[in-house]
């Protein structure tokens, strides 16, 4: 059985906790569904982190509900630039993101559907809370083939991945985030989860590469409408909560105070690129110039998302070594980012004379650069 639309409320939060000057981090207990009104991937993830900061969880479980316009969610300790294209994401204008929790890479979009279990970290059991999804994906759909592996994905058919997990581990409280494919795009999350980029030496942490199918594919009549309402229905029934969801917006202060500084935080550089784990590029590519092939090898050491150290090996003489240098030394502490240094490659080669052939040496090897990036 469904949930019906009457099943959800817009009543603030504080109201219906009855705790109006402490948003919803006050002390009453019971169990407390969440969805959010808003699809965008820095907001939702602000609200987990806001939760897991600010609620008290001593005598409360919450599940979070939520779905995100296209993006790319990475896990705290990865490498972007290992896990995903990020050329055709800038292209796609699809968002990247990186999260507090570990684990893989995801993609996201309106047909994907995210869950977040909220509770005090002795009471954390991610096992438990992917049986309560298969019980209400089976409660609406009998004939469904699902279950929940060791690794705590949920299988379709025995080999189709429909859900992955991450979670969190705080010193009191912890969060169990995983995700459910319904009606996903699979060409571009194929697309978008395979790194283009060649020659990175790095120890952050893997995606473990599984087949995915879409429920929709199982059975075209469902809709992600519906399995939120049948996993809020079988986590209401499991924590026996009678009152209705709580929609919430993401960008309210009075009920999430702080809010908005979160997810301006998860936006920044320095969080989604400058917490990558220190790595290195070494790799080779070819320029086609007055139909020769030039080969250029570049090696680079990148920290905190930062050019450390940098080399461009180049046919002799064939740019005046001085600029050669410059470039080398203004790449370095510069970020790994091709705007950066088509903005300082720019800038450099306007102190260069005007000659065409230079410029159009110098462009072409700018250009083969930040396809790097």
């Amino acid at each position: 059985m469904v949930l019906q639309s009457s099943f959800k409320s817009c009543l603030p939060l504080s109201c219906l906790l009855r705790t109006p000057r402490a948003g919803f981090g006050g002390t009453a207990s019971g169990g407390l569904i969440i969805q959010s009104l808003s699809n965008d991937v820095y907001q939702n993830l602000a609200v987990e982190d806001w939760i897991h900061d600010h609620m008290n969880l001593e005598n409360r479980q919450v599940l979070f509900l939520w779905r995100n316009s296209p993006a790319v969610v990475i896990g705290r300790h990865q490498n972007p630039w290992q896990e995903c294209n990020l050329q055709l994401m800038r292209q796609k204008n699809i968002k990247l993101a990186r999260r507090r929790s570990g684990g893989g890479t995801v993609y996201h979009d309106l047909g994907n559907i995210n869950l977040t279990f909220f509770t005090t970290r002795k009471k954390y059991e991610r096992m438990e809370n992917l049986k309560l999804v298969v019980k209400a994906l089976k409660a609406l759909r009998p004939q469904l083939n699902i279950h929940v592996t060791d690794r705590y994905d949920i299988l379709l058919d025995g080999q189709y991945k429909i859900s992955g997990t991450a979670a969190k581990l705080g010193r009191t409280t912890a969060y169990h985030h995983c995700t459910l494919l319904c009606n996903a795009n699979k060409f571009v999350l194929s697309s978008v989860l395979k790194s283009p980029y060649k020659g990175l030496k790095s120890n952050a942490t893997p995606s473990v590469r599984a087949s995915v199918k879409n429920l929709f594919e199982e059975d075209p009549s469902l809709t992600c409408e519906m399995l939120l309402d049948a996993i809020a229905e079988e986590y209401a029934t499991q924590h026996r909560i009678d009152h209705p969801i709580t929609l919430i917006n993401p960008t309210d202060e009075t009920v999430l105070p702080g809010i908005n500084d979160k997810s301006k935080e998860l936006q920044t550089w320095e969080w989604v690129y400058g917490k990558t784990p220190k790595f290195s590029v070494s790799t080779c590519f070819n320029m086609i110039y007055k139909d020769s092939v030039l080969d250029v090898k570049v090696d680079m050491d990148i920290k905190h998302g930062r050019i450390e150290a940098c080399d461009i090996d180049l046919p002799q003489q064939w740019l005046p070594p001085a600029l050669c240098s410059e470039l080398v030394k203004s790449l370095t502490g510069s970020k790994f980012c091709p705007y950066e240094t088509t903005a300082l490659s720019s800038t450099l080669l306007r102190t260069c004379p005007q000659d065409y052939e230079l410029h159009s040496k110098w462009n072409l090897l700018c250009e083969n650069m930040t396809m790097l990036m």
